[in-house]
């Protein structure tokens, strides 16, 4: 049995704050998005392949990995990376990362146990056997600029790994400066605000700098909409974002959120992607404010985005979840994508959501762990959420072109990609568990080939992605909760008639701000760890699912929620994960 370790996360222990007092409850299994009886009807899909909306960025599909995680460098591990298409590996690993001395390989105190094949080298080699761009953490909770400077001089100068991505600490808001002053991220800095975050940015920007002026440093925000977006604590003038950027805007090159919007049911969590483009939108609005005439090179990157928080973490439905969000954020213009986890575990039971076991594991891959008599599959197999993000690579690789698409019903959601032969690729996401989808599609600025397509299609239960001729370009009947992807040629003498060209500029979303600068928040949605209402907000939504205060529902992600004297508490196990050192 693996040496297991409790991370210090902070999708584990929420404080909210509501003005009744309620105990909440609800299954995993509610929140169909289809009819469960009848002919289902005909979802009308368009795609418009001669608008462009950008193109697949070349490090975007990415994955989170962790000093603590021994296992993360085998042959059949690497290998099972390489082939889901992942670009990017994020070290040295979430919280841990502000424990984290890369020159010692320790952590916290330095007495407790770490994988001695873990080290930067190890993971370095690692990253080059996947064929993945590294994305580095460096430890801003207990480090310095001079730690981190010597980190960039012994990666890139001395060893010549040419580390392009460095984020200054993990989910630094996470320190305690909201809330009851507890929180959940290392930060031995006797000033714990905003400010004091934003003048080190520049202080570690201008060291590393100093060694690599190539290197690109990031900035950790709040998510636009989820705690603590907005708040203000004593002595504050502003908000983390915008007192952050007011100071290191002109500093950095790339901001940085987490992504978790979770979800009381499977519906809630299939709904989240259309909640991206508001946050996308705010934080273009943070980025123009700040920046000056370096906010068009400034860029996005979602470094952890996860199912953490609803009721599916390894079950079907995360799996649809996975590439719809993926290709969201890129379509809205995000350059980085890592997925919580590689290897995570668990100290809870599995349960069952919509007759599939739900092992509650935020990896991609089983790591083995059991909970009393109940184990997860052999270590290292595939969950179906890895065989979500391995349906991008049927999709589109780096550097295809992403065209404009939309669909008539929210049960079935489109992505479409023209690549580099010619071809358009159409990922179509079915998120009913019940029914399945007939879908009519129509194109423009693309003329398919006669005749039945090839499709590459992942539904429930497999245990790999099927390569099939089925349907036509016109006309396809999605199984219930299924991944497909068409994979179209052009008709002949049509190659190159239609070349994509950018779509004009949208009208932005509405940001994701409200009167009280606190956020909006969709209904069903849950912020772990980005999600986390203050405490001290008494009015106004519930902060993390959505709801007003009559809100009647709560178990939210294996999490128990009991509203006491005002004040809702969601006290949850803490989750053995493999990445949390």
């Amino acid at each position: 049995m693996p040496r297991v370790r409790t991370p210090r996360r902070s999708r584990m222990l929420r404080r909210f704050a509501v003005g009744t007092v309620a105990v909440l409850a609800a299954s995993a299994g509610v929140g169909a998005l289809a009819p469960s009886a009848g002919a289902a009807p005909t979802v009308d899909i368009r795609v418009d392949a001669g608008t462009s909306l950008g193109t697949v960025p070349s490090s975007g599909t990415g994955l989170n990995t962790g000093f603590g995680d021994e296992h993360m460098g085998t042959p059949k591990v690497t290998s099972l990376m390489k082939a889901a298409g992942v670009r990017q590996l994020r070290y040295p690993g979430g919280s841990g990362a502000d424990e984290y001395h890369w020159k010692t390989h320790t952590s916290g105190d330095g007495k407790g146990w770490i994988p001695s094949n873990t080290d930067f080298d190890s993971f370095m080699t690692i990253a080059k056997k996947v064929g993945a761009q590294p994305i580095l953490t460096a430890n801003y909770g207990s480090g310095t600029p001079q730690e981190a400077a010597e980190w960039v001089k012994y990666s890139n100068v001395d060893k010549g790994y040419g580390v392009k991505y460095w984020e200054i600490g993990n989910e630094v808001y996470g320190n305690g400066h909201y809330g009851d002053g507890k929180g959940w991220e290392r930060d031995d800095h006797a000033d714990k605000s905003p400010k004091e975050y934003g003048k080190n940015l520049v202080a570690y920007s201008k060291a590393m700098k100093a060694v690599d002026p190539k290197v690109k440093i990031g900035a950790v925000l709040t998510t636009p909409g989820f705690w603590p977006d907005g708040e203000k604590a004593p002595g504050d003038s502003a908000d983390w974002n915008n007192t952050v950027l007011s100071i290191a805007g002109k500093s950095v090159d790339f901001v940085i959120v987490h992504w978790y919007p979770g979800g009381t049911t499977t519906a809630d969590l299939l709904k989240t992607p259309t909640r991206i483009a508001g946050v996308t939108s705010s934080l273009r609005s943070l980025i123009a404010k700040y920046a000056g005439s370096r906010a068009a090179s400034v860029e996005i990157a979602v470094t952890e985005n996860g199912a953490v928080g609803s009721p599916a973490q390894t079950s079907q439905a995360a799996a649809l979840f996975a590439p719809d969000t993926y290709m969201t954020w890129f379509e809205q213009g995000a350059t980085h994508v890592d997925w919580w986890n590689l290897h995570n575990g668990t100290d809870q039971a599995p349960t069952t959501v919509h007759g599939q076991t739900d092992y509650q594991d935020g990896g991609i891959l089983s790591a083995g762990t059991c909970v009393g008599d109940k184990c997860e599959p052999p270590r290292d197999t595939p969950f179906p959420t890895y065989w979500g993000i391995r349906s991008l690579t049927a999709l589109a690789k780096p550097g295809d072109t992403m065209v404009k698409s939309s669909s008539g019903n929210s049960s079935v959601a489109v992505h479409a990609v023209r690549n580099s032969t010619g071809g358009l690729n159409v990922m179509l996401i079915n998120k009913s568990p019940q029914n399945a989808a007939p879908v009519s599609l129509s194109y423009a600025g693309f003329t398919p080939a006669a005749g039945a397509v090839t499709t590459v299609s992942y539904t429930k239960g497999d245990t790999a992605l099927t390569t099939a001729k089925r349907g036509t370009a016109a006309a396809q009947k999605l199984p219930p909760y299924s991944i497909t992807t068409l994979q179209l040629k052009p008709a002949p003498g049509t190659a190159g008639a239609h070349k994509p060209t950018p779509a004009p500029t949208p009208t932005d979303p509405t940001p994701v701000v409200s009167a009280s600068g606190t956020g909006t928040r969709a209904q069903g949605e849950v912020g772990a760890p980005v999600g986390r209402p203050s405490p001290s907000s008494t009015s106004g939504d519930l902060a993390s699912t959505g709801a007003s205060n009559a809100v009647k529902y709560g178990a939210l992600g294996g999490l128990l929620v009991i509203a006491v004297g005002g004040v809702l508490l969601l006290r949850g196990r803490r989750r053995r994960g493999l990445h949390g050192k």
